[in-house]
């Protein structure tokens, strides 16, 4: 290719890529919404009966999270078997290479 095949082919790449930037930092429309100016008087009594929230709902919740909690234990406990193995064959790969040398 010539020189000036060349810069006609770098420019018009870099003019592809420069329109295609520009697409990319454009900003997308936004959307806006109007605040309410007044609320109505059943969202004011909803808040009151959400603060006293079902004691089953509480207690099903209690006892989801500490089934959570025990199987995440328990996958600590593996994972940290696992970190032992995996640094007790760490240490014998590096006597094997000691032994290597020597040998």
């Amino acid at each position: 290719m010539s020189t000036s095949l060349q810069r006609i082919f770098l420019i018009s790449i870099f003019a592809t890529m420069s329109i295609f930037i520009a697409r990319a930092q454009s900003p997308k429309q936004e959307v806006v919404v109007q605040a309410a100016t007044a609320a109505p008087a059943t969202v004011a009594a909803a808040p009151a009966a959400a603060s006293q929230p079902d004691s089953s709902a509480v207690t099903a919740a209690i006892n989801a999270l500490e089934e959570l909690k025990a199987k995440n234990d328990e996958i600590l406990s593996k994972q940290e078997a696992t970190l032992q193995r995996l640094d007790e064959l760490q240490q014998a790969v590096e006597q094997l290479r000691i032994f290597s040398k020597r040998g």
